[in-house]
């Protein structure tokens, strides 16, 4: 028998034995499915729940699976027991190549059972919508993150390069803790990758919910607070002088409350404007490529800001009054009052920048301008090179052919703002597409749709399978 056939008859028995060992689509999708719902039905509020007892559950899968105990491990502070985050890996066969980060958060916003139709903490399955508390943000990546590995362990598949995964705590609290920043401030190793796969970015459906966008985020505003001060002495109200603190902070915040940023864009926003002026109403797509022209067009950009308020907070740094506390009494005059300020600055724009320009537009010394909490942390937007690109196209083009896909750079904040700053690239891509209502994320009923929850999951898994093999 010559050495080919030998070859060949081991490969047929290999794959015999792995798809004995693979369940069936149907099999797999119920196993996903109950994955999924003990993984949001495991509370995981900062109040009462436990990101441990979840991760726990997840990595019950994963050794269920066959994957090594030594390569899924729960790591957490000493002193903070409740806030473990799984960190797992699938071996790659080649040791030289860099691993993939497959990144999300399990940790939710707090939900109060009697503001809920529906108990926040059990998955509801109603008119082709799960709902529960984290079932959009962002258990649903979670879950689809674990099962993919699950999958891939099954199925016998070894990858080119490591695949690690990453269930996290603190996401939605990090003033107090955040598992990302904790273990690149101690365990750097743990999240290094070529790039990592966040949350960040979904789709969009039409009204008659056909996926129309497909979003792909390539980096984020960076947040920032300012605390603005005045004082004075005080005194009798019936003794008025011309340094009334809240008056003098009244008027700058005017000020800055008209003042607008000059307008900025990075290929992460061209390439989202360029996208979308194929996509909106002739006269808008009007105002877009004016703009993607001349960004100094304010004009143009007005009228895209009352189109959609995101569009200018994608164009350009924005700074908002948010909160304001002062005077003792109501017959006294005010000693001090404070606001503050909420910045969503533009990659690349340095803190300090923003803090003079605030200063610079309220124009009085007697108002002060500092920086409130950690400084907000810089990094430049990730490229959307061809090998991140090209997967996602053909995958996408499969599943949903015709959908457009728009790079975005998000207004908010991940945990990608961490690994960005730490040398890794980190893209927002779930496949998981929203109506114009939204997932009701961080508000009540949380929600996802059935069907772009198992869309995502087949899209996920499949790029993150083509990724795993893909060349640095």
């Amino acid at each position: 028998m010559s050495h080919r056939a030998v070859l060949l008859i081991l490969a047929l028995v290999v794959s015999t034995v792995v798809s004995a060992s693979a369940p069936s689509p149907a099999a797999s999708e119920a196993a996903f499915r109950d994955l999924y719902r003990e993984l949001v039905e495991t509370n995981t509020t900062r109040s009462v729940g436990s990101c441990t007892k979840a991760a726990e559950a997840m990595r019950s899968r994963l050794l269920a699976a066959g994957l090594p105990a030594a390569d899924a491990q729960i790591l957490a502070p000493a002193d903070r027991p409740t806030d473990g985050a799984l960190l797992a890996v699938l071996r790659g066969r080649d040791r030289a190549a860099q691993p993939i980060l497959l990144l999300a958060h399990i940790d939710v916003v707090e939900a109060r059972r009697e503001d809920w139709k529906r108990d926040p903490f059990k998955l509801v399955e109603e008119d082709g919508w799960f709902y529960a508390r984290g079932a959009s943000d962002d258990k649903a990546m979670a879950a689809v993150f674990t099962d993919t590995l699950v999958r891939l362990r099954q199925e016998g598949f070894t990858p080119r390069r490591d695949l690690k995964l990453a269930l996290t705590c603190g996401e939605e609290t990090p003033n107090i803790f955040n598992s990302v920043k904790w273990l690149i401030e101690t365990q750097p190793d743990a999240l290094r990758a070529a790039f990592a796969l966040n949350e960040g970015a979904g789709g969009e459906l039409n009204g008659d919910g056909k996926p129309v966008t497909l979003q792909i985020q390539a980096g984020e505003k960076v947040y920032q607070d300012f605390l603005l001060e005045a004082s004075d002495v005080g005194g009798h109200s019936s003794r008025p002088t011309h340094n009334n603190p809240i008056v003098r902070l009244s008027a700058a915040l005017a000020r800055l409350g008209a003042h607008n940023f000059t307008v900025a864009l990075n290929p992460a926003t061209r390439g989202y404007f360029e996208a979308q002026a194929k996509l909106v109403a002739p006269e808008v797509a009007v105002d877009m490529r004016a703009v993607l022209h001349d960004p100094t067009n304010a004009a143009a950009v007005e009228r895209l800001w009352a189109v959609n308020p995101g569009w200018n907070g994608s164009l350009r740094t924005t700074c908002v009054v948010t909160q304001i506390n002062g005077g003792h009494a109501p017959n006294a005059l005010p000693q001090r009052v404070t606001a503050n300020v909420n910045c969503r600055i533009l990659p690349g724009v340095p803190v300090v920048d923003v803090q003079r320009e605030i200063a610079t537009v309220i124009a009085d010394e007697r108002v002060s301008v500092a920086p409130a909490g950690e400084l907000g942390m810089q990094s430049p937007p990730p490229p959307l090179s061809e090998a991140i690109m090209a997967p996602v196209r053909r995958v996408a083009a499969d599943i949903w052919p015709g959908v457009a896909i728009v790079p975005t750079m998000s207004t908010g904040a991940t945990d990608g703002r961490f690994l960005n700053a730490s040398g890794v690239p980190t893209y927002g891509l779930s496949g998981m597409f929203h109506d114009a209502e939204g997932s009701h994320a961080h508000g009540l009923d949380e929600r996802i749709r059935v069907r772009s929850l198992l869309d995502g999951r087949r899209f996920l898994y499949e790029v993150v399978r083509s990724y795993s093999n893909g060349a640095d």
